[in-house]
Parts: structure tokens; C-alpha cells; sequence
């Protein structure tokens, strides 16, 4: 029954404020307004399912400066929960696929996100490449998840290299980011909905100025140990807490 309301929930507030994204950015182009729309978004959805969330290391940002947040990925929640907790003004990169969903759609290419067709990997680069200089033109930090999918096991498994090379490309400093929770609330392929406080941890910005892009390889692999150790920081905190 809770997942059906919260499937209610979706489609009405997703037409109710994609139409006000849309209204917003033909006013606002920078998308910071539509930033807005998406965060009111966001916690509506996680309030209807019943879910708290919280945000760690938060104070380890600059709310001036601009960063590629990336960390890993376990559910339909991992999303939402960026959008509701992180502080800055984010977009996210997304199937080309979405670009194509009525109302919807168009209220995130109004808010500025990257679309990339995963299907062709040249179009891909050229999406990358012109995403790169739209940053440049309108800077705005970046979500991504260098899984590339989400982890059935809730294991953290290999980095794709894109949030190395995006971060290298542009001069913008990483964040890794623990997803700590999600994947109880709902799993890939699942429709059982079991509220329970989730997490989002953040870590120390990873500085990638003198680096170059040969250094990507170890910047990836550097990046998913932190996302890790952050993730098994939080499991010991509640294990801590079971315990008690």
C-alpha cells in the first residue's frame, strides 16, 4: 500500500513540478531556479515514503565553488536522495532516453542536465564534449555515478573512468559520496518499499589540479576507496548502535 501511495505521489508531483520547472526556466536559464524545483521535488517524494535522510561532511565544502560529486549506486532513492540533501546546484548525467519523456523531459533540460546516448559511444564523446563547454559557459557541479548501474549485491563494485575524466577536463575538484541505506528502501527489480533512515556521506574534496590525464587510472581508483572506506564507516556506526 506504501509504495502504491508513493507511486501516486511520483506522477503527481513530478507533472505539478516539472510544468513549474519548465515556467522557471524559460525565466532563469543558469537553472539555479529549476535547482530549486528539483530539491522541493526530491524531499516531497522521500517525506511521502516515509524515508528521513541525512547528509555527512557537508562542512568539507565551499558553497562557491563547483564539484563532480560521485559515489556509488544501489537504488531508485540514490537520486532523489542527492538532490534533496546536497547544498550546491547540481545536474546530473542522463540516458537520452529521459530527454524524451513528455513534461518531464523537458523540465530537466531546462534545469541544464547532460543527456548522453549510451547506445553510441561516438555520439557519447561528442554529448561529453558539449556538455564540457556548457559547464564552461554556466558552471554548475555534477552529479555522477561511476558504477555505471546499480549494484544488485549492495557491494561497491568498479569505477567507470568518466568522473576522473570529467573532473580533469573541467579543473573541478571530486567529491566521493556514500550512498549509506538506499538499498534497503527499495532494490533494483524489487516493489517492496521498507522506510528506514538513510545516508548521504560525503568525503574530502579530491584536488585535481597538477594532475593530468594520464593520471586518471589512479584517480578512479583512488576515488572508490574513499567511497568505500566512507561506506564502511557508516556500517560501523550502525553496528555500534545495534550493540548498544
Amino acid at each position: 500500500m506504501r509504495l502504491i501511495w508513493l507511486i501516486i505521489n511520483i506522477v503527481l508531483w513530478t507533472i505539478i513540478l516539472s510544468t513549474l520547472a519548465i515556467v522557471v526556466g524559460l525565466v532563469d536559464w543558469s537553472g539555479r531556479g529549476v535547482r530549486w524545483v528539483a530539491r522541493s521535488w526530491s524531499q516531497i517524494l522521500l517525506a511521502a515514503a516515509g524515508v528521513r535522510y541525512n547528509l555527512t561532511g557537508a562542512e568539507l565544502l565551499d558553497l562557491d565553488k563547483h564539484y563532480i560529486f560521485a559515489g556509488n549506486h544501489e537504488s531508485a532513492f540514490d537520486i532523489i536522495l542527492c538532490f534533496a540533501a546536497i547544498p550546491h546546484h547540481i545536474v546530473s548525467i542522463a540516458k537520452i532516453e529521459l530527454k524524451r519523456i513528455p513534461v518531464f523531459g523537458w523540465a530537466i533540460f531546462m534545469a541544464g542536465h547532460i543527456f548522453v546516448d549510451r547506445k553510441n559511444r561516438e555520439r557519447a564523446v561528442k554529448s561529453m564534449e558539449k556538455a564540457n563547454r556548457s559547464i564552461e559557459r554556466n558552471p554548475r557541479s555534477i552529479l555522477i555515478f561511476p558504477e555505471g548501474t546499480r549494484s544488485l549485491d549492495g557491494e561497491i563494485h568498479e569505477f567507470k573512468k568518466g568522473a576522473a575524466v570529467l573532473g580533469l577536463s573541467l579543473g573541478m575538484p571530486i567529491v566521493p559520496m556514500a550512498m549509506c541505506g538506499t538499498s534497503d528502501v527499495i532494490r533494483k527489480h524489487s516493489w517492496t518499499l521498507r522506510p528506514r533512515p538513510i545516508e548521504l556521506r560525503l568525503g574530502q574534496p579530491i584536488e585535481v589540479a597538477g594532475l593530468e590525464y594520464k593520471d586518471r587510472n589512479r584517480l578512479t581508483i583512488g576515488l572508490r576507496d574513499q567511497v568505500i572506506k566512507l561506506k564502511r564507516e557508516w556500517q560501523a556506526e550502525q553496528t555500534n548502535q545495534l550493540t548498544r
